[in-house]
């Protein structure tokens, strides 16, 4: 018998007492509007930490819009300063998960090969798992529909590089929306299970889990299958009032994890 996992919901920090109420066990906060580079914005994002009422096991939203860790506008100094001072709020929070969505840095530019942009995103996560090396942090590969990147669009995608990459501290990650957007088989989840150390949710219209027709019984049934241990994150709109809408999802995604 499975124990029922640990799910939470992604927004900003200030979200985390709503997160909380709504019966959630975590929150994953996003990154970007902490805006991290700048020193004061920093140390109060630290002090949030410190003060938050529930735990934030994952954090996710990870690099400023206007980086890129894939072209000819890469500034790899930039980009290990900025995620120096990521990975010190992650062991701040003990986080467990650090989501590499951000598809905008690592879209492929006009004139480089797809083999040219995933060695350089390899290089990325190699250094990003250098700096992680110890502090109990995963880094997880989002793979996003072909509108939001056009680099690692499926599970497929994200547990292959991971594969390659061959590192403890890099995993891949299933994101129910993105796999529906790109009618990605949902049998990718049973067969990629090894190499998941997260999981995203949503349902139909990238609403909150259990307003639409995504096919829970099937998702959850194929993680409980390859014994997926993982958090599972709802990333999504509301399809009424916030907090009722979480404390429904919940309820709903507790129920329908136990009855996969």
């Amino acid at each position: 018998m499975t124990t029922t996992p640990q799910f939470g919901w992604c927004g900003p920090l200030q979200n985390a007492a709503l997160i909380k109420e709504a019966g959630l066990d975590y929150i994953e906060a996003q990154l970007v509007p902490m805006k991290l580079e700048d020193d004061a914005s920093f140390a109060n994002a630290k002090a949030l930490i410190k003060e938050l009422p529930l735990p934030a096991l994952a954090f996710s939203y990870l690099f400023p819009h206007d980086a890129r860790i894939v072209g000819p506008e890469k500034d790899e100094r930039r980009n290990r300063a900025y995620f120096d001072r990521v990975v010190e709020l992650l062991t701040l929070a003990r986080a467990r998960v650090v989501v590499l969505g951000s598809g905008w840095t690592r879209n492929i530019p006009e004139g480089w090969t797809q083999a040219q942009a995933e060695d350089e995103f390899l290089t990325t996560l190699a250094w990003c798992a250098d700096t992680l090396e110890g502090s109990g942090t995963t880094l997880v590969i989002e793979p996003l529909n072909r509108k939001e990147s056009n680099l690692v669009n499926s599970v497929a995608d994200g547990a292959r590089l991971a594969k390659s990459l061959n590192r403890p501290e890099v995993r891949g990650l299933a994101d129910f929306y993105h796999m529906d957007e790109e009618t990605e088989s949902l049998d990718a989840l049973r067969e990629h299970g090894a190499w998941l150390a997260h999981i995203h949710l949503a349902d139909t219209g990238r609403l909150n889990p259990g307003t639409g027709a995504y096919d829970y019984p099937t998702f959850f049934g194929h993680l409980k299958a390859c014994t997926y241990q993982g958090l599972l994150s709802a990333e999504c709109g509301f399809k009424g009032e916030p907090l009722a809408s979480m404390r429904e999802s919940a309820s709903f995604l507790r129920q329908a994890w136990n009855d996969a």
